[in-house]
This record gives C-alpha cells, structure tokens and sequence, in this order.
C-alpha cells in the first residue's frame, strides 16, 4: 500500500541569508555607536560613518524580510531575532542621539518604553495569536528611519563659530542645515505619534484574540 505523501513543510535552516542579515544588524550596533558618539558627536567625519552604518542597518532590514517572505526562510530564530534586530539599532539610534543633545531625553525613553514592551508582548504571544502587519506600525517605521537618519547627519543646529568652523557646518550652504535638522525633528514628532498609536493597535488586537467576544 502506498504510504500518502507528507504534507510537513520542509525544516528551513537557521543558516539561511534572511538571518545572516539579521544578526548583521546586530553586530552593527556597537559599531554605529562608537560612531555617532565619537568627540562627543562634533565629528562631521564620524556622523557620516555612523549615518552609513545606519543606513545600511535599514537596507537589510528590507532586504531579510523581502528574502524571508520570498523564498519561505522564516525561522523562529528569525521571528525572535529580527524585532531584537530593528530594537537594538534604532534604540541605539535614540540613545546615542541624546547624548549628543540632538533628542530629549523624555522622548527616547518614551519611545523605548513603547518598542521594548510591545517586543516583548509579541515573543510572549508569538505561538498563541498571529498579529498582521498594521499600516501604523508601518508608517512608524518609516518616519523613525528618516528620522534618525536625518539626526544622525552632522547638521548645524545653535552651534557657535568655534564648534561650526571647519566642521559639520561648512559643509551645508547657508540656513539648509537647520532646515534639514528641524525638517528631521518634525518627522521624530510624527514618529513618536505613530509609535504610541501602532502600541496601542497592537495591545488592542492581542486582547482581541486572546479574550474574543462571545458571539
């Protein structure tokens, strides 16, 4: 008698390339901050570095989740690893960015409240409930990868002569620089507003389905 054939999807190996770049976003994170926090976050120089290390911590997020969805390489280990990913570079990205004054301090923690205790709601719920992906939680995305990219740029912003002369400030014509700072600024605002709504949308729907009304 022919035994039926199985309808098991194939094991995928945790060596796949979706999660090489995932653990590479990892790996980047202390190199971005020895960066950006080089003199104190005065070096036009290492803003740039740090700027391209960001950058292209945001590329292969794309790319390992494209790759994933594309050619079925979703792990748990990516499931765990890739959230941990993006947490620690634009964490990173907000902490290192106060230190050098150019984020309050109440909105990265804020912020970091918000993303580490959703994170960890989603790993807690992971193999109970299935969460899509919310436009909010998209467009949050968006706004802080701009956002912190643009901040992490060396911009002139109150600086005085002696911090400006040969520096970051040469570099940007004119009053282009603060525009560019505070244009940045605004996305941050507009980040923080869909971080804290997307939190919210997120909560909403993990209650939903753990505790689904009677019909």
């Amino acid at each position: 008698m022919t035994e039926p054939a199985s309808t098991e999807a194939p094991q995928v190996s945790n060596l796949n390339i979706a999660n090489v770049l995932t653990v590479l976003r990892i790996v980047l994170v202390p190199f971005f901050a020895w960066a950006l926090l080089q003199d104190g976050g005065d070096s036009a120089t290492w803003r740039w570095v740090a700027f391209a290390i960001f950058a292209v911590a945001m590329v292969t997020d794309k790319i390992d989740g494209d790759l994933a969805r594309k050619h079925n390489l979703v792990t748990d280990f990516g499931k765990i690893a890739d959230p941990i990913a993006d947490k620690a570079i634009t964490g990173m990205a907000f902490i290192g960015l106060s230190l050098v004054g150019d984020i309050w301090w109440w909105v990265t923690v804020v912020v970091l409240l918000r993303e580490w205790s959703v994170t960890l709601l989603r790993l807690s719920v992971l193999k109970q409930v299935v969460i899509p992906a919310a436009w909010s939680g998209k467009v949050k995305t968006v706004l802080q990868a701009f956002a912190l990219a643009g901040l992490t740029w060396p911009l002139p912003h109150g600086w005085t002569d002696e911090q400006a002369h040969g520096g970051a400030f040469d570099f940007w014509p004119g009053p282009l620089g603060e525009v560019l700072f505070y244009a940045s600024q605004v996305m941050l605002a507009g980040a923080v507003v869909m971080t804290m709504w997307s939190g919210w949308e997120f909560v909403r729907e993990v209650r939903k389905q753990r505790h689904p009304r009677p019909a």
